[in-house]
Protein backbone atom coordinates (compact mmCIF):
# COMPACT_ATOMS: atom_id res chain seq x y z
CA UNK A 1 0.00 0.00 0.00
CA UNK A 2 3.04 2.75 1.06
CA UNK A 3 4.67 2.12 -2.37
CA UNK A 4 1.59 3.21 -4.37
CA UNK A 5 1.06 5.88 -2.30
CA UNK A 6 4.60 7.11 -2.82
CA UNK A 7 3.95 6.43 -6.55
CA UNK A 8 0.78 7.88 -6.07
CA UNK A 9 2.71 11.38 -4.98
CA UNK A 10 5.81 11.53 -6.63
CA UNK A 11 2.91 11.65 -9.78
CA UNK A 12 1.22 14.33 -8.38
CA UNK A 13 4.45 16.31 -7.96
CA UNK A 14 5.11 15.69 -11.41
CA UNK A 15 2.29 16.67 -12.74
CA UNK A 16 2.15 19.63 -10.49
CA UNK A 17 5.56 20.54 -11.80
CA UNK A 18 4.81 19.80 -15.37
CA UNK A 19 1.89 22.16 -14.92
CA UNK A 20 3.51 25.02 -13.51
CA UNK A 21 6.32 24.96 -16.34
CA UNK A 22 3.56 24.86 -18.50
CA UNK A 23 1.72 28.23 -17.16
CA UNK A 24 5.71 29.94 -16.66
CA UNK A 25 5.83 29.13 -20.33
CA UNK A 26 2.50 30.41 -21.55
CA UNK A 27 3.51 33.57 -19.23
CA UNK A 28 6.97 34.44 -21.28
CA UNK A 29 4.63 34.13 -24.49
CA UNK A 30 1.92 36.02 -23.39
CA UNK A 31 4.14 38.68 -22.13
CA UNK A 32 6.52 38.55 -25.13
CA UNK A 33 2.97 38.96 -27.07
CA UNK A 34 2.07 41.84 -25.53
CA UNK A 35 5.98 43.35 -25.72
CA UNK A 36 5.35 42.75 -29.52
CA UNK A 37 2.06 44.38 -29.67
CA UNK A 38 3.48 48.21 -27.84
CA UNK A 39 6.76 47.63 -29.29
CA UNK A 40 6.18 50.51 -31.43
CA UNK A 41 4.27 52.29 -29.14
CA UNK A 42 5.48 56.25 -28.76
CA UNK A 43 6.58 56.53 -24.86
CA UNK A 44 8.57 52.60 -25.55
CA UNK A 45 10.11 52.54 -29.39
CA UNK A 46 13.00 54.32 -28.39
CA UNK A 47 13.66 51.86 -25.36
CA UNK A 48 12.58 48.94 -26.99
CA UNK A 49 15.16 49.39 -30.20
CA UNK A 50 18.22 49.22 -28.24
CA UNK A 51 16.75 46.18 -25.80
CA UNK A 52 14.92 43.78 -28.11
CA UNK A 53 15.72 40.59 -26.28
CA UNK A 54 12.92 41.74 -23.76
CA UNK A 55 10.75 40.99 -26.52
CA UNK A 56 11.75 38.05 -28.15
CA UNK A 57 13.85 35.06 -27.69
CA UNK A 58 17.46 35.85 -28.64
CA UNK A 59 21.46 34.06 -29.20
CA UNK A 60 24.34 35.96 -28.90
CA UNK A 61 26.78 35.36 -31.88
CA UNK A 62 29.73 34.12 -30.68
CA UNK A 63 32.10 37.09 -32.03
CA UNK A 64 33.53 38.32 -28.68
CA UNK A 65 34.42 41.91 -28.63
CA UNK A 66 35.15 43.88 -31.46
CA UNK A 67 38.06 45.64 -32.59
CA UNK A 68 37.42 49.67 -31.72
CA UNK A 69 37.75 51.88 -35.27
CA UNK A 70 40.17 54.88 -35.23
CA UNK A 71 39.19 58.37 -34.51
CA UNK A 72 40.35 60.93 -36.48
CA UNK A 73 39.68 65.26 -36.31
CA UNK A 74 35.66 65.93 -35.43
CA UNK A 75 33.96 66.98 -38.52
CA UNK A 76 30.98 69.58 -38.13
CA UNK A 77 27.72 68.15 -39.55
CA UNK A 78 25.99 70.28 -42.49
CA UNK A 79 23.04 72.90 -41.58
CA UNK A 80 20.24 71.36 -40.71
CA UNK A 81 21.99 68.25 -39.37
CA UNK A 82 20.31 68.76 -36.10
CA UNK A 83 17.02 69.81 -36.89
CA UNK A 84 16.76 66.57 -39.50
CA UNK A 85 18.09 64.25 -36.16
CA UNK A 86 15.41 65.54 -33.95
CA UNK A 87 12.67 64.94 -36.73
CA UNK A 88 13.99 61.82 -37.25
CA UNK A 89 14.10 60.41 -34.03
CA UNK A 90 17.55 59.43 -34.29
CA UNK A 91 19.47 57.02 -31.75
CA UNK A 92 22.84 56.76 -32.84
CA UNK A 93 25.06 58.48 -35.79
CA UNK A 94 28.31 57.27 -36.78
CA UNK A 95 30.26 58.77 -39.63
CA UNK A 96 33.12 57.40 -41.23
CA UNK A 97 35.48 59.21 -43.45
CA UNK A 98 38.25 57.16 -45.07
CA UNK A 99 37.83 54.24 -42.19
CA UNK A 100 38.45 56.82 -39.28
CA UNK A 101 35.56 58.43 -37.26
CA UNK A 102 34.69 61.69 -37.82
CA UNK A 103 31.19 62.09 -35.88
CA UNK A 104 29.73 60.11 -33.00
CA UNK A 105 26.65 60.93 -31.44
CA UNK A 106 23.81 59.31 -29.05
CA UNK A 107 20.27 60.92 -28.44
CA UNK A 108 17.10 60.54 -27.02
CA UNK A 109 18.93 58.92 -23.64
CA UNK A 110 20.47 55.79 -25.68
CA UNK A 111 24.15 54.95 -25.00
CA UNK A 112 26.75 53.84 -27.17
CA UNK A 113 27.14 50.47 -26.06
CA UNK A 114 23.07 49.80 -26.74
CA UNK A 115 22.52 47.31 -29.25
CA UNK A 116 20.44 48.46 -31.44
CA UNK A 117 18.40 46.25 -34.11
CA UNK A 118 19.12 46.40 -37.17
CA UNK A 119 15.51 45.73 -38.78
CA UNK A 120 16.51 45.32 -42.89
CA UNK A 121 19.61 46.28 -42.63
CA UNK A 122 19.93 42.97 -40.97
CA UNK A 123 19.02 41.80 -45.02
CA UNK A 124 22.30 43.26 -46.64
CA UNK A 125 24.66 41.70 -43.76
CA UNK A 126 23.22 38.59 -44.71
CA UNK A 127 24.02 39.10 -48.16
CA UNK A 128 27.95 39.42 -47.36
CA UNK A 129 27.73 35.89 -45.82
CA UNK A 130 26.06 34.55 -48.92
CA UNK A 131 28.48 35.87 -50.93
CA UNK A 132 31.29 33.75 -49.30
CA UNK A 133 29.44 30.67 -49.79
CA UNK A 134 28.82 31.58 -53.07
CA UNK A 135 32.39 32.17 -54.02
CA UNK A 136 33.20 28.50 -52.33
CA UNK A 137 30.47 27.06 -54.91
CA UNK A 138 28.45 25.66 -51.16
CA UNK A 139 25.57 27.81 -52.91
CA UNK A 140 24.74 28.69 -57.05
CA UNK A 141 22.65 31.70 -58.12
CA UNK A 142 21.01 29.75 -60.43
CA UNK A 143 20.13 27.06 -57.93
CA UNK A 144 16.46 26.23 -57.24
CA UNK A 145 15.23 27.19 -53.99
CA UNK A 146 13.63 23.75 -53.03
CA UNK A 147 17.50 22.15 -53.31
CA UNK A 148 18.67 23.51 -50.49
CA UNK A 149 15.08 23.76 -48.83
CA UNK A 150 12.93 20.62 -49.59
CA UNK A 151 10.73 21.36 -47.11
CA UNK A 152 9.11 24.22 -49.83
CA UNK A 153 8.46 22.15 -52.02
CA UNK A 154 4.79 22.78 -53.01
CA UNK A 155 4.60 26.02 -51.31
CA UNK A 156 4.91 29.58 -53.54
CA UNK A 157 8.66 29.53 -53.61
CA UNK A 158 9.11 26.33 -55.63
CA UNK A 159 10.36 27.15 -59.31
CA UNK A 160 11.84 30.25 -57.08
CA UNK A 161 16.21 30.55 -58.04
CA UNK A 162 18.72 31.66 -55.09
CA UNK A 163 18.58 34.63 -57.87
CA UNK A 164 15.16 35.25 -57.28
CA UNK A 165 14.66 35.62 -53.57
CA UNK A 166 18.04 37.53 -53.10
CA UNK A 167 16.38 40.33 -55.62
CA UNK A 168 12.95 40.03 -54.21
CA UNK A 169 11.40 38.41 -57.58
CA UNK A 170 10.24 35.21 -55.95
CA UNK A 171 6.42 36.24 -57.03
CA UNK A 172 5.32 34.95 -53.60
CA UNK A 173 2.27 37.51 -52.59
CA UNK A 174 2.88 39.03 -49.64
CA UNK A 175 1.08 42.03 -47.54
CA UNK A 176 4.26 44.00 -45.78
CA UNK A 177 2.09 46.38 -44.45
CA UNK A 178 3.64 47.23 -40.87
CA UNK A 179 1.04 49.22 -39.73
CA UNK A 180 -1.90 46.95 -40.38
CA UNK A 181 -2.45 44.12 -37.81
CA UNK A 182 -3.89 41.52 -39.97
CA UNK A 183 -0.99 41.51 -42.65
CA UNK A 184 1.57 38.60 -43.53
CA UNK A 185 4.53 40.59 -41.87
CA UNK A 186 2.14 41.27 -38.51
CA UNK A 187 1.27 38.06 -38.12
CA UNK A 188 4.51 36.47 -38.86
CA UNK A 189 5.69 38.92 -35.75
CA UNK A 190 3.24 37.12 -33.74
CA UNK A 191 4.93 33.64 -34.23
CA UNK A 192 7.93 35.01 -33.16
CA UNK A 193 6.51 36.34 -30.34
CA UNK A 194 4.50 32.94 -29.18
CA UNK A 195 7.70 31.03 -30.08
CA UNK A 196 6.09 29.53 -33.52
CA UNK A 197 8.42 28.28 -36.20
CA UNK A 198 9.46 30.36 -39.21
CA UNK A 199 10.07 27.72 -41.48
CA UNK A 200 6.48 26.55 -40.65
CA UNK A 201 5.00 29.71 -41.14
CA UNK A 202 6.76 30.12 -45.06
CA UNK A 203 5.70 26.85 -45.75
CA UNK A 204 2.73 28.01 -45.98
CA UNK A 205 2.82 30.35 -47.76
CA UNK A 206 1.54 29.43 -51.47
CA UNK A 207 0.06 31.68 -53.06
CA UNK A 208 1.29 33.61 -55.94
CA UNK A 209 1.06 37.18 -57.81
CA UNK A 210 4.26 37.02 -60.28
CA UNK A 211 6.00 34.93 -62.34
CA UNK A 212 9.34 34.10 -60.28
CA UNK A 213 12.35 36.11 -61.23
CA UNK A 214 9.55 38.52 -63.38
CA UNK A 215 8.88 41.95 -61.68
CA UNK A 216 10.44 43.01 -58.08
CA UNK A 217 8.24 43.24 -55.20
CA UNK A 218 9.55 43.97 -51.45
CA UNK A 219 9.30 40.73 -49.61
CA UNK A 220 10.89 39.76 -46.36
CA UNK A 221 10.26 36.51 -46.41
CA UNK A 222 12.49 36.18 -49.08
CA UNK A 223 15.26 36.73 -46.98
CA UNK A 224 14.39 34.12 -44.61
CA UNK A 225 14.19 31.99 -47.36
CA UNK A 226 17.36 32.89 -48.08
CA UNK A 227 18.14 31.79 -44.43
CA UNK A 228 17.02 28.44 -44.95
CA UNK A 229 18.72 27.76 -47.85
CA UNK A 230 22.09 28.69 -46.06
CA UNK A 231 21.00 26.34 -43.74
CA UNK A 232 19.99 23.46 -45.61
CA UNK A 233 23.51 23.24 -47.92
CA UNK A 234 25.61 24.13 -44.99
CA UNK A 235 23.96 22.37 -42.26
CA UNK A 236 24.78 25.06 -39.89
CA UNK A 237 23.73 27.85 -37.70
CA UNK A 238 23.70 31.30 -39.42
CA UNK A 239 24.74 33.17 -36.44
CA UNK A 240 27.73 31.43 -36.03
CA UNK A 241 28.18 31.30 -39.54
CA UNK A 242 27.76 35.38 -40.17
CA UNK A 243 30.27 34.87 -37.34
CA UNK A 244 33.21 33.09 -38.22
CA UNK A 245 32.63 34.46 -41.61
CA UNK A 246 32.46 38.20 -41.64
CA UNK A 247 31.63 39.52 -37.90
CA UNK A 248 35.08 38.40 -36.52
CA UNK A 249 37.32 38.87 -39.57
CA UNK A 250 35.59 41.95 -39.67
CA UNK A 251 36.40 42.84 -36.01
CA UNK A 252 33.20 43.39 -35.19
CA UNK A 253 31.10 42.45 -31.64
CA UNK A 254 29.15 42.17 -29.60
CA UNK A 255 25.93 40.81 -31.75
CA UNK A 256 22.56 39.11 -31.26
CA UNK A 257 20.34 37.58 -33.20
CA UNK A 258 16.27 37.67 -32.38
CA UNK A 259 15.28 34.18 -32.97
CA UNK A 260 11.68 32.02 -33.33
CA UNK A 261 11.27 29.46 -31.23
CA UNK A 262 13.19 26.47 -32.92
CA UNK A 263 15.87 28.64 -32.01
CA UNK A 264 16.23 29.88 -35.91
CA UNK A 265 17.80 33.49 -36.33
CA UNK A 266 15.34 36.16 -38.00
CA UNK A 267 17.51 36.55 -40.52
CA UNK A 268 15.35 39.11 -42.29
CA UNK A 269 15.55 42.00 -39.69
CA UNK A 270 16.78 40.42 -35.91
CA UNK A 271 20.63 41.43 -36.27
CA UNK A 272 21.37 44.03 -33.31
CA UNK A 273 24.67 45.52 -32.80
CA UNK A 274 26.43 48.72 -31.55
CA UNK A 275 25.62 51.98 -34.17
CA UNK A 276 29.72 51.78 -34.76
CA UNK A 277 29.43 48.23 -35.73
CA UNK A 278 27.20 48.56 -38.18
CA UNK A 279 29.62 51.56 -39.70
CA UNK A 280 32.33 49.12 -39.85
CA UNK A 281 30.31 46.41 -41.89
CA UNK A 282 29.60 49.51 -44.00
CA UNK A 283 33.35 49.90 -44.59
CA UNK A 284 33.85 46.15 -44.89
CA UNK A 285 31.73 47.37 -48.53
CA UNK A 286 33.33 50.49 -48.90
CA UNK A 287 36.41 48.67 -49.34
CA UNK A 288 35.55 46.01 -51.71
CA UNK A 289 35.18 43.13 -49.04
CA UNK A 290 38.38 43.96 -47.57
CA UNK A 291 39.52 45.15 -43.97
CA UNK A 292 42.92 45.36 -42.30
CA UNK A 293 44.10 43.77 -45.62
CA UNK A 294 42.12 40.79 -45.24
CA UNK A 295 39.87 40.42 -47.81
CA UNK A 296 36.53 38.72 -46.42
CA UNK A 297 33.94 38.86 -48.63
CA UNK A 298 34.71 38.60 -52.50
CA UNK A 299 34.98 41.69 -54.68
CA UNK A 300 33.34 40.67 -57.38
CA UNK A 301 30.71 39.88 -55.15
CA UNK A 302 30.40 43.56 -53.45
CA UNK A 303 30.22 44.83 -56.89
CA UNK A 304 27.68 42.65 -58.09
CA UNK A 305 25.32 42.57 -54.85
CA UNK A 306 25.29 46.54 -54.99
CA UNK A 307 24.40 46.88 -58.30
CA UNK A 308 20.36 47.43 -59.20
CA UNK A 309 20.03 44.59 -61.44
CA UNK A 310 16.21 43.75 -59.89
CA UNK A 311 13.44 44.04 -61.97
CA UNK A 312 12.39 47.52 -59.83
CA UNK A 313 9.50 50.15 -61.66
CA UNK A 314 11.30 52.75 -63.42
CA UNK A 315 12.18 55.56 -61.32
CA UNK A 316 12.19 53.78 -58.35
CA UNK A 317 14.62 52.87 -55.63
CA UNK A 318 16.68 50.68 -57.40
CA UNK A 319 17.68 46.85 -55.85
CA UNK A 320 20.57 44.24 -55.96
CA UNK A 321 21.48 41.49 -53.35
CA UNK A 322 19.85 42.70 -50.35
CA UNK A 323 21.16 46.20 -50.98
CA UNK A 324 19.37 49.50 -52.23
CA UNK A 325 20.13 52.27 -54.58
CA UNK A 326 18.47 55.35 -54.47
CA UNK A 327 16.90 56.52 -57.76
CA UNK A 328 19.62 59.69 -58.44
CA UNK A 329 22.07 57.41 -57.30
CA UNK A 330 25.66 58.90 -57.49
CA UNK A 331 28.54 56.75 -58.29
CA UNK A 332 29.44 54.19 -55.54
CA UNK A 333 26.47 54.38 -53.37
CA UNK A 334 24.99 52.24 -52.01
CA UNK A 335 22.14 51.51 -49.08
CA UNK A 336 21.24 49.20 -46.44
CA UNK A 337 17.56 50.40 -45.22
CA UNK A 338 15.49 49.36 -42.24
CA UNK A 339 12.02 50.62 -41.39
CA UNK A 340 11.65 53.26 -38.10
CA UNK A 341 14.89 54.66 -39.62
CA UNK A 342 17.61 52.37 -39.81
CA UNK A 343 20.42 53.28 -42.69
CA UNK A 344 24.07 51.99 -43.47
CA UNK A 345 25.10 55.00 -46.41
CA UNK A 346 27.88 53.84 -48.08
CA UNK A 347 29.68 56.44 -50.75
CA UNK A 348 32.66 54.34 -51.93
CA UNK A 349 33.61 57.09 -54.49
CA UNK A 350 34.25 59.59 -51.61
CA UNK A 351 35.34 56.52 -48.56
CA UNK A 352 32.48 57.71 -46.72
CA UNK A 353 30.49 55.20 -44.42
CA UNK A 354 27.08 56.71 -42.25
CA UNK A 355 25.50 54.22 -40.00
CA UNK A 356 21.99 55.62 -38.45
CA UNK A 357 19.87 54.14 -36.07
CA UNK A 358 16.57 55.54 -35.25
CA UNK A 359 13.20 55.18 -33.99
CA UNK A 360 11.44 57.13 -36.19
CA UNK A 361 7.48 56.77 -36.14
CA UNK A 362 7.38 59.00 -39.16
CA UNK A 363 9.35 57.15 -41.48
CA UNK A 364 6.73 56.40 -44.47
CA UNK A 365 5.55 60.05 -44.57
CA UNK A 366 6.39 61.57 -47.87
CA UNK A 367 9.67 63.40 -48.30
CA UNK A 368 11.45 61.36 -45.03
CA UNK A 369 13.39 58.58 -47.33
CA UNK A 370 14.35 61.39 -49.85
CA UNK A 371 15.00 64.11 -47.21
CA UNK A 372 17.08 61.49 -45.41
CA UNK A 373 19.34 60.52 -48.92
CA UNK A 374 19.76 64.50 -49.12
CA UNK A 375 21.49 64.65 -45.53
CA UNK A 376 23.90 61.20 -45.99
CA UNK A 377 24.89 63.54 -48.74
CA UNK A 378 25.67 66.61 -47.48
CA UNK A 379 27.12 64.78 -44.62
CA UNK A 380 29.61 62.95 -47.47
CA UNK A 381 30.36 66.02 -49.26
CA UNK A 382 31.83 67.43 -45.94
CA UNK A 383 34.04 65.32 -45.04
CA UNK A 384 37.74 66.02 -45.68
CA UNK A 385 38.74 63.58 -48.20
CA UNK A 386 35.37 64.44 -50.39
CA UNK A 387 36.70 68.02 -50.32
CA UNK A 388 40.18 67.68 -51.10
CA UNK A 389 40.22 64.95 -54.05
CA UNK A 390 37.08 62.96 -54.39
CA UNK A 391 34.85 64.00 -57.20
Amino acid sequence: MGKWVKRAGIGLVAVVLTAGIAAALMREEIARLMAVNSLFAAEKIVENFSHMDRAFLWVPLPTGEGRPLPITDPVPLPDGAEEWIAARAVTGLVVLDDGAITHESYHLGTEAEDLRVSWSVAKSALSLLTGTLVADKTLALDDPVILHAPELAGSAYDGASLQDILQMESGVAFDEDYFDRDSDINRMGRVIALGGALDDFTAELVERNRTPGGDWAYVSMDTHVLGMAIRGATGRRIPDLLAERVLVPAGIGPATYLTDGEGVAFVLGGLNMRTRDYARLGLLVAQGGVMEGRQIVPADWIEASTAATANTAEGEMGYGYQWWLPPDARPGEVLGRGVYGQWLYIDRARDVVIAVNAADRAFREPGVRAGSIEMFRAIADAQPGARAAKP
